[in-house]
């Protein structure tokens, strides 16, 4: 009798353990409140048209052999081996036994307790955060064009202000540039000029994880390309229209973006498993959480004791692909070796057709460095379809660029 594993998440774990399990030893049942794995590497390109929405994203059904619901994780019962969910779409609750549970539901934005930030920023997790940034950024250039506006409410509704130096507020920062310099210059001329990006970071640098040499790289690039990145800024509060500093100066702005960081979600707050400093849920160096037999966690969720494993997409595949090795083994009766973790390097987008590699054996930047990014995401994108979809994507936008239409 095949046992029943139970896999809670659409991300870069589950959907690199599904591709490499061997379904006729398992049944498969996936729950997670997205029918859909997400290529969130490519995210920012879909806020400014570069890349289309529908073009990273892979429908979690068309994968065989596996059964999913869409609903949310509320709960565990690890004596009973059961998962209690509430349904997605009308809140309904049931539960679904396991014999095996992998804990995979990734992490949510850490707004750090800052007051204002949930009811007033902008969010770069999912696709829907990418389509309300990009509706916002031409409602705020089309109220801009109202002309009873005097120019100070026009300056602030053009100034986008992005929190957060990590790659995910780099790469946002660097495609609105792009946006901005190819496209909005066209079709906004009397407004361009007013128009700027203002980059917050609470460290001493942006990209603070890649080479020392990359981050002043990158700093140098968008001093010229009209971005402002001020450094050792922490933000204290936030209100419809307006950031605190901590030293005490306010900022307006038309549109915030915050990109801080993950924090943990609900339900991984609310289970009773040992956390580390960043409540993460700790796994022994099979990915089994401690304490646990049959209970599993990989990607931003969890973290092997021990280490300090970054929360990044390759991390979650590396994960995914051992544990499909690991249950594989298990079918068997075989034992499988610990887990691993091979760093392969970080790249970024910092616009202009100029990109960050901080790899192993190679520090680069500069337009052959864009090219081998576009190269190595290409490759990692799942599906055919997807690589087909993203180069056209890119081809159309090179051509006709990119649209500004409103709807």
């Amino acid at each position: 009798m095949k046992k029943r594993l139970v896999i809670l998440g659409t991300g870069f774990a589950s959907m690199s353990l599904i591709r490499a399990l061997r379904m006729d030893a398992y049944d498969v049942t996936i729950i997670s409140p997205r029918n859909h794995f997400l290529f969130t590497p490519l995210l920012p390109s879909t806020t400014v048209g570069t890349i289309e929405f529908r073009s990273i994203i892979e429908p979690i059904r068309l994968q065989k052999n596996i059964t999913f619901i869409q609903a949310f994780a509320r709960d565990i019962n690890a004596s009973a081996k059961t998962v209690v969910c509430e349904n997605a779409v009308d809140a309904k609750n049931f539960e679904i036994a396991y014999d095996l549970l992998l804990i995979t539901v990734g992490a949510v934005n850490n707004t750090f307790g800052v007051p204002g930030v949930t009811e007033y920023a902008f969010f770069l997790k999912e696709l829907r955060d990418a389509r309300r940034i990009r509706q916002r950024i031409i409602d705020n250039f089309e109220r801009a064009a109202t002309p009873t506006l005097t120019p100070e409410e026009r300056s602030r509704l053009l100034h986008f202000v992005v929190v957060g130096g990590g790659p995910t507020g780099v790469e946002f920062a660097a495609e609105l540039s792009d946006f901005m310099k190819e496209e909005l210059a066209r079709s906004y001329p009397d407004l361009i000029q007013r128009a700027y990006i203002t980059l917050i970071e609470g460290g001493k640098s942006i990209l603070n994880t890649f080479d020392e040499s990359l981050s002043d790289y990158a700093t140098t690039h968008f001093a010229r390309h009209n971005v402002n990145v001020m450094t050792r800024k922490i933000v204290k509060n936030v209100s419809s229209d307006t950031i605190l500093l901590d030293d005490g100066n306010e900022i307006y702005y038309g549109m915030l973006v915050w990109s801080t960081g993950n924090g943990p979600s609900e339900l991984i707050r609310s289970l009773p498993f040992q956390k580390d400093a960043t409540s993460r849920i700790l796994t022994d160096d099979f990915c089994r959480v401690l304490s646990t037999d049959v209970i599993y966690a990989a990607g931003d969720c969890a973290n092997v004791q021990g280490h300090n494993f970054p929360a990044t997409a390759q991390l979650a595949m590396q994960q995914g692909k051992y544990l499909a090795k690991h249950f594989n083994a298990l079918a068997r009766q075989r034992r499988l070796k610990s887990f691993k973790y091979k760093h392969l390097g970080m790249l970024a987008y910092i616009g202009d057709n100029r990109a960050l590699a901080d790899l192993p054996k190679a520090k680069s930047g500069g337009i052959s460095t864009w090219l081998f990014w576009r190269s190595a995401y290409l490759t990692r994108l799942v599906s055919l379809k997807n690589k087909v979809l993203v180069l056209f994507d890119w081809f159309k936008a090179a051509l006709f660029g990119r649209d500004v239409s409103r709807f």
